[in-house]
């Protein structure tokens, strides 16, 4: 592997420094001079963070390759400045068993574009019934850790209780989808409220979410074991979970971007692209959630990225699948939303993108400090570029993308991934990105 030099990067958006890779580690930083033969990335006014992580991603394969695969949600992931993603277990057959996790694994292995992490199902078929292959999974070659049944809760606290302890003993966690089904059923899709009565939609409230997610730290506390509160929404489920930090109770959370950015009434127009689940909330929710992030009450952000193909988005409101893509966009809606006002700077972004997902889902390998010794996992960030985002442009097989003709400042430069570029925008390093694909 030839080396690669980095000339000129702020570190951590603070002094700038030169970075050395070779053989996919950091060898060098400071005042460095170019080996013989190495690839050079001019970073001058770009910002150098560790590379991304991504907690919740749905990458569809297999099962449902219309609307997305293993390769070309990594590519999106990768011009999305992420060096890893976890891939939701909700694909067809779902990631129950060893064998399923496994093979998630090797795809992504084979694309080599970011490490793509199998989650494990909670519970088998995602039925909310009988637990699912837990152990195996976590022994298999896929070490799985972090286990869900995300786009369903597990409603069943007797099931829930046997799935914290069960993977408590290898250091594993539970990521739930908190929807209690007697409170908001799977016909629900807006915040109830004055805007779901106007428009006729079923309601989707916030205590549906709350109440789960009390139920959930509060056997996380009896077991000892670890549960993550996965794309919290409401202002009430961030005082819950700030209560059960304050208590030492081992909980996480994370917050996708356009729970941080949109708000409900952007339904009003009936575009199916803004239903998601749970559901855009009033503006009070959304600046607790800003506000949860920037004290840490929310540990990370997570894109929830969830391709449909037209067919399964392009309905009436009420029929359309729930969910909108969102890798690509992640890093430019934090920077607009967050660090342009003020509230993170960027090492704040690499802990709330970056080392905190890391930690979460145990990869030891990701979301490292930017220090010699440590693999070379980088985002190259451009604080002051433009961009307008376009959907037909996406590396996504998907266009359900609900930042569509929005514009925003910072945006992803260049992508390192195990010393290797997968993404950039600068023409030289274009070229190391084509020769890996080869």
């Amino acid at each position: 592997m030839s080396a690669l030099l980095i000339t000129g990067a702020r570190l951590l958006g603070r002094d700038a420094a030169d970075i050395l890779v070779e053989d996919g580690r950091i060898t060098e930083i400071g005042i460095v001079t170019a080996p013989e033969g190495a690839t050079v990335i001019d970073a001058d006014g770009l910002i150098a963070l560790p590379g991304l992580v991504d907690l919740h991603t749905h990458l569809r394969e297999p099962g449902r390759e219309d609307a997305e695969t293993i390769a070309s949600g990594s590519e999106a992931a990768a011009a999305g400045g992420f060096t890893a993603v976890f891939a939701m277990a909700n694909t067809s057959p779902v990631t129950d068993t060893a064998e399923a996790a496994e093979r998630v694994l090797d795809l992504g292995r084979a694309c080599g574009l970011v490490d793509v992490v199998p989650v494990g199902a909670v519970t088998r078929g995602l039925q909310g019934e009988q637990l699912a292959e837990l152990g195996l999974m976590a022994r298999s070659r896929a070490g799985v850790r972090v286990f869900s049944d995300d786009g369903r809760c597990v409603a069943d606290g007797r099931i829930m209780r046997r799935a914290l302890e069960y993977i408590k003993p290898f250091g594993g966690v539970i990521s739930q989808h908190a929807q209690d089904p007697r409170l908001a059923d799977s016909s629900a899709c807006c915040h109830e409220g004055e805007i779901s009565g106007r428009l006729g939609l079923p309601g989707w409230p916030g205590v549906a979410e709350e109440a789960i997610v009390a139920r959930d730290v509060m056997l996380a506390r009896h077991t000892g074991s670890r549960v993550h509160i996965a794309h919290v929404s409401t202002a009430g489920t961030v005082e819950v979970i700030r209560w059960a930090k304050a208590q030492g109770i081992d909980v996480t959370a994370e917050v996708t971007p356009h729970h941080l950015a949109l708000t409900t009434d952007l339904l009003l127009g009936y575009d199916p692209v803004y239903k998601v689940n749970p559901p855009l909330r009033p503006t009070e929710d959304v600046e607790a959630l800003r506000q949860a992030l920037v004290d840490g009450t929310i540990d990370a952000v997570a894109t929830d990225h969830a391709p449909h193909a037209r067919h399964d988005k392009e309905h009436a409101f009420v029929d359309a699948a729930f969910g909108m893509v969102g890798l690509e966009t992640a890093l430019p809606v934090v920077s607009e939303v967050l660090v342009r006002t003020g509230r993170l700077d960027w090492a704040d972004v690499a802990r709330v993108m970056s080392a905190n997902p890391a930690r979460i889902g145990g990869l030891a390998h990701h979301g490292r400090p930017l220090a010699v010794g440590e693999p070379a996992h980088l985002t190259l960030v451009d604080p002051d570029r433009t961009v307008t985002v376009d959907a037909a442009a996406s590396r996504s097989r998907s266009r359900n993308n609900p930042w569509h003709g929005r514009t925003y400042t910072g945006a992803v430069h260049t992508t390192i991934h195990r010393g290797r570029v997968t993404h950039s925008t600068d023409a030289t390093a274009r070229t190391a990105e084509a020769e890996y694909a080869q």
